[in-house]
């Protein structure tokens, strides 16, 4: 079976640290990547929980290039995307990736470019399929996402989709 492959951003990374379930998102069936701009976004233990997965080459950190620098200058990307946004993009568009992330401005730009993207619910539904969650472990922990991050509080469609998860898994 051909895994998956995906760039992630930083948001992705601090919240799946933050509910303590980096383990079992590197245990999905997915080819993880960023790149070295995502993780100087991130606090230094952060960065050293994610330096053992690529230690042991389950996280794949892309350094970019001149040239790349410069392709991405020359694609004209949104002013309100951060370096880090833009490299993630770049490599996923370079080796042919969906982008995990939970930013709307990295992943409206991902869907105008054509680039498959998914966030943090699509992770907890696949810890749900792959069992890597118990549906009763995934509705406690969508909960706490929930409760640290206003992300997921102030977006009507978001809401709706976690609602309607938090009614399966109960």
């Amino acid at each position: 079976m051909k895994l998956k492959v995906a760039v992630t951003d930083a948001n992705i990374f601090i919240d799946l640290y933050d509910l303590r379930l980096l383990e079992s998102f590197f245990n999905l069936e997915l080819e993880i990547h960023t790149t070295s701009a995502v993780l100087f976004e991130l606090y230094p233990e952060q960065q050293e929980v994610l330096q053992v997965y690529r230690s042991v080459a389950k996280l794949k950190v892309h350094n970019l290039q001149e040239k790349d620098f410069i392709q991405i200058f020359n694609k004209k990307y949104p002013k309100s995307l951060s370096e880090a946004d833009k490299s993630v993009l770049h490599v996923a568009n370079k080796i042919n990736a969906c982008v995990l992330s939970s930013d709307k401005t990295l992943r409206n730009c991902a869907k105008n470019n054509g680039i498959e993207y998914h966030g943090m619910i699509w992770i907890f539904d696949k810890f749900v399929e792959t069992a890597a969650l118990t549906p009763q472990a995934a509705k406690m922990k969508l909960e706490q996402l929930v409760a640290s991050n206003y992300l997921f509080r102030n977006n009507k469609k978001l809401v709706e989709e976690i609602e309607k998860r938090l009614r399966i898994w109960k």
